[in-house]
């Protein structure tokens, strides 16, 4: 079974709006939309679920595959609405411009924040049933029986009375003249037989091992060039000169020209010709006052937020100043998380074809309608002009969704050279200084105790950069000046809230932007969140003279599922029993992307630094799993990433400029050092659908901080750890 993905011989690729005599196209509207919004208009035929003769069932999906296995999961749920044999299953991506054209039928196309499956599986398993309504349907009135006497399994339907039989791929044309039904009954969770499944990825076929899987950098097209690009190395420098004639007769280069104000790129017949003339390139710079910035001045501001009078609450209960101040005791620790670059292994790239007529572009996105639109805005075309072809990532993180640089780049250069398909690739140094980086944050905590040792008031202040006051100001200046999503993890409410009700509470923010630029890191600001607020709990018990998982239950009574979460995953860690000899645990748990999640670890030190992570049982509760084998997979590779950067990555800043160029200086933990990773899945805790690929990220890292204490009696607070001189082994 294979993934269908756009290549050059389908980008004019049209969903048909009736069905044809080689099959059935069926489907149904997404709610809200302008088309179901419009007076009168009626779920549309041809929009989800795809039926050949030979009986192929193809999935039509917008979210982007990245290796987190989302495509699989739209399908099983389309698939068990349907009845259909999953052996026969495929997928493939419409277009944005198809989509624009025909006023959104397929919503949203962005792949982030964990949303793939959880927001999309309402309107997708109601595509599969009123797909295998109409074919049931049509499959009764040929048989001039009602439809209450047939039934379906694995694409085929009998008339129980007689035992005739068909098949999907029989009645598909004569089903694509039926109506949409208007009620679209789903099943009971009870009766899935596909969903919670772990059943093989779709996207798992011989040409992704190999290493024939076509990804963006791999694209080919008929007469295509390549091009590289330099940018100011300053964020928010320009070019003051830069000087053609020495590289322009270099055998290869096609061309060297200006992209906007602040970059300079090579056009050339290979890659390697197209970079080796931008390292011989003389270009200067002008780049301004942001030159002086460094990572020391960043920290001076940092600092200063944490003790300001201004500052945005996010999650305010009783009176905490007073509790504070009236305090028998008062602990303060002072925490700090760096920059951080999404790091893919595939580097920004995308492929354009311009001319005065229309734009196409050959992007791995993780949202095609963000890459559609700046297309169209570089293009100087109009909408109906341009498309976006999705192809796989070799990685996003969130990197390659809000943010469409490389995608605008890509067009501005072909559109130097009318007719002439331009594949942009950055260099691995490139990528690493041009990011759109996890915002840097420090935080102040603080917590009061009566005289009897019990916890009155807990202040935590944030101090760093706002990712909204960057890249969607609006909402910023809706919530006057307040980024909500700083509080990930400790809001009031909602799909990140604080687990914990203590007596008084306060947690604000110091907004301190830097001009580095912020993005969506993957599990964005939980990842901070997590380390102040789990961390702390386990100072504050300290001081209570309690056990760290005691000390937080006290406080979780009116929080369920985050205390569920967290006991599932102290039992599996047998938290209630002394560890082996040299061996020390630590804990967290937050609830994060819908999903309720908690984390404990057993480690050893050795040689006061050395830290080897024996295990870490994860439990995560996302109301419904759709496929365990991948939650668990989604789990580990969340360890993975959370790790490396609780142990090795930062972004530091000098003369302006990111200095970390390459994975020489920007690592990532490796197999060896990566622990045993036991996954327990809580079921049906709840309606909601929670997210995979994010939240667990985030309690690795206090877990193991934790246990580090236990281990060596040192409050580790400043990440990554190798500053300190701890090593993962």
């Amino acid at each position: 079974m294979n993934a269908r993905v756009p290549n050059p011989s389908r980008r004019h690729f049209i969903v048909g709006t009736t069905a044809v005599s080689t099959g059935l196209a069926l489907g149904l509207q997404f709610p809200f939309s302008s088309l179901a919004q419009a007076a009168g208009a009626t779920p549309e035929i041809g929009v989800w679920v795809v039926i050949k003769p030979d009986e192929k069932v193809i999935v039509r999906v917008v979210r982007s595959e990245m290796g987190q296995g989302t495509i699989t999961g739209l399908a099983q749920m389309v698939a068990e609405e349907l009845e259909c044999d999953w052996k026969n299953v495929t997928t493939e991506y419409p277009t944005p411009g198809e989509s624009l054209k025909r006023k959104n039928p397929w919503g949203s196309f962005s792949t982030g924040g964990s949303r793939g499956i959880r927001t999309s599986e309402q309107y997708v398993r109601q595509g599969g049933a009123a797909a295998r309504m109409m074919l049931v349907q049509a499959a009764a009135d040929g048989w001039k029986v009602p439809i209450a006497e047939c039934q379906v399994s694995e694409g085929v339907i009998t008339h129980k009375a007689t035992g005739r039989k068909t098949t999907y791929g029989k009645v598909a044309e004569a089903a694509s003249k039926l109506s949409v039904p208007k009620d679209i009954p789903l099943k009971d969770p009870k009766d899935w037989k596909i969903i919670g499944k772990s059943v093989q990825r779709i996207d798992t076929f011989a040409d992704k091992v190999t290493g024939k899987q076509i990804y963006g950098m791999d694209l080919t097209l008929p007469g295509m060039v390549v091009a590289t690009i330099k940018e100011s190395p300053v964020f928010g420098g320009k070019i003051k000169s830069f000087d053609a004639s020495k590289v322009s007769g270099m055998k290869g280069v096609k061309k060297v020209v200006q992209v906007g104000d602040s970059a300079v790129a090579v056009v050339a017949e290979t890659f390697w010709v197209a970079k080796t003339a931008m390292d011989a390139l003389p270009i200067v710079w002008d780049e301004g006052p942001n030159a002086k910035v460094s990572s020391a001045s960043i920290a001076a501001m940092l600092k200063e937020g944490l003790t300001a009078e201004q500052a945005f609450v996010g999650n305010q209960r009783g009176d905490t100043k007073a509790a504070l101040s009236g305090a028998a005791k008062k602990i303060e620790s002072t925490y700090f998380y760096p920059f951080l670059n999404h790091a893919p292994m595939e580097v920004m790239n995308a492929t354009a074809k311009w001319t005065p007529e229309r734009c196409e572009a050959w992007v791995p996105t993780q949202d095609g309608e963000a890459s559609l639109a700046a297309v169209i805005a570089a293009s100087g075309l109009p909408a109906d002009k341009c498309d976006v072809y999705k192809i796989n990532l070799g990685g996003g993180f969130g990197r390659r969704g809000a943010f469409q640089d490389y995608t605008t780049q890509a067009v501005n250069i072909a559109k130097q050279m009318p007719g002439v398909p331009v594949k942009l690739i950055w260099t691995r140094e490139e990528d690493m200084t041009q990011g759109r980086y996890h915002p840097v944050m420090m935080c102040k905590m603080t917590g009061s105790f009566d005289a009897n040792k019990k916890l009155t008031g807990v202040h935590m202040r944030l101090s760093g950069q706002s990712i909204l006051a960057a890249v969607r100001p609006a909402i910023v200046e809706k919530d006057k000046g307040r980024d909500i999503l700083v509080f990930q993890g400790v809001m009031e409410g909602g799909e990140h809230a604080i687990g914990y009700e203590f007596p008084n509470q306060l947690i604000d923010h110091a907004m301190r932007n830097t001009h580095v630029p912020p993005g969506f890191w993957r599990g964005v600001n939980v990842n901070q969140n997590a380390i102040f607020i789990e961390c702390f709990m386990d100072e504050l018990a300290h001081e209570a003279g309690m056990d760290p998982v005691e000390f937080r239950r006290q406080y979780m009574g009116k929080f369920p599922r985050n205390l569920a979460a967290m006991n599932a995953a102290a039992e599996g860690i047998g938290w209630s029993k002394p560890a082996p000899k040299g061996v020390h645990r630590g804990i967290a748990q937050m609830m994060a992307f819908g999903s309720y999640v908690a984390a404990a670890c057993e480690l050893s030190v050795t040689d006061g630094n050395k830290v080897k992570i024996h295990r870490i049982v994860a439990a995560t509760d996302c109301g419904y799993a759709v496929n365990p084998a991948q939650i668990e997979r989604q789990v580990s590779g969340s360890f993975v990433y959370g790790l490396s950067a609780l142990f090795e990555e930062e972004c530091t800043i000098k003369d302006g400029r990111v200095e970390q160029k390459n994975f020489d200086t920007f690592n990532s933990i490796r197999l060896a050092q990566m622990p045993k990773v036991e996954t327990i899945i809580i079921q049906g805790g709840g309606k909601a659908w929670g997210g995979i690929g994010e939240p667990t990220i985030c309690v690795a890292a206090p877990a193991v901080l934790n246990a580090i204490f236990s281990a060596t009696g040192k409050r580790l607070r400043d990440v990554p750890l190798k500053k300190s001189g701890f090593t993962l082994v």
